[in-house]
């Protein structure tokens, strides 16, 4: 079967994290092609550039990560599956199978290339569930080995979008809806180590976390959830279109003693 996902599997011994990055995907479905404004389609600007590339280090730490083949814009896989809606503060919020970009454009050629409800099931079906099945079956392997797991869902965002804020966006934003998602020792561990490098880290303002993070984050079972989302500028050039190592390796090196101290704290809670 063609899975909508790539594995990355973990180097060496493996530990109870798995990373998720479900807006890095830029491919459309053949029979999808020929619906979108061909030159929206060249670039979508929602996507997560090239975030499961900034991830790459975890594979090496023993980190398991899943990333998205398609783009959003075919089904958002950080929705809700019935489209409710996860804030309602009067920002834009694109849906579950969405008909404007971020800044209110139209991304389908006409009307009747928008997705009816029998093909936003098939598209449930065939792209959204299986991530989520893929996720469940991942964390529940994670389980029979670790009495705790944790569950990073990765994102980025340009840092200007007013449609959505007027103020910039902060640099980082850790969400695990007002820590509901997640122990308290793992979101103070991410939260301080965030906050090191002099970067502006936020704690669930102005994202608390999308449907992954609220739909897998089960603490009192002992499987948690936290959402990054960080300013493109931090790991690619002003332009937000283009991968900058340099800037991608110093997020690294933030991010890697993290990880490292959340490994540390998860055998220990």
């Amino acid at each position: 079967m063609n899975e909508p996902f790539h594995i990355i599997s973990p180097k060496g011994q493996r530990v109870p994290i798995v990373i998720s990055v479900p807006h890095c995907g830029v491919k459309f479905p053949s029979e999808l092609k020929n619906s979108y404004h061909k030159d929206l389609m060249q670039q979508p600007d929602d996507t997560d550039w090239f975030v499961h590339q900034l991830y790459e280090f975890a594979s090496e730490l023993g980190i398991t990560i899943i990333h998205a083949k398609y783009s959003r814009w075919v089904i958002d896989l950080n929705r809700d599956s019935e489209s409710a809606p996860l804030y309602n503060d009067g920002r834009i919020i694109t849906g579950l199978t969405t008909l404007t970009d971020f800044f209110g454009k139209d991304i389908y050629i006409d009307e009747e290339h928008t997705p009816n409800k029998q093909e936003v099931d098939r598209r449930l079906n065939q792209y959204y569930w299986p991530y989520y099945n893929k996720i469940e079956g991942l964390l529940a392997d994670l389980k029979t080995e670790f009495e705790d797991v944790l569950l990073w869902d990765a994102h980025s965002i340009r840092q200007s979008v007013k449609t959505i804020r007027k103020d910039d966006f902060p640099d980082l934003i850790l969400g695990n809806n007002d820590e509901k998602t997640a122990h308290h020792n793992l979101i103070n561990i991410a939260l301080s180590g965030l906050k090191k490098a002099g970067h502006e880290a936020t704690h669930n303002t102005p994202f608390k976390g999308g449907n992954i993070t609220r739909h897998f984050g089960k603490p009192e079972k002992g499987i948690h959830a936290l959402q990054l989302e960080m300013v493109k500028k931090l790991y690619m050039e002003d332009d937000e279109l283009t991968f900058s190592e340099e800037r991608a390796n110093n997020m690294r090196k933030l991010l890697i003693p993290i990880f490292k101290n959340l490994i540390s704290t998860l055998n220990q809670l």
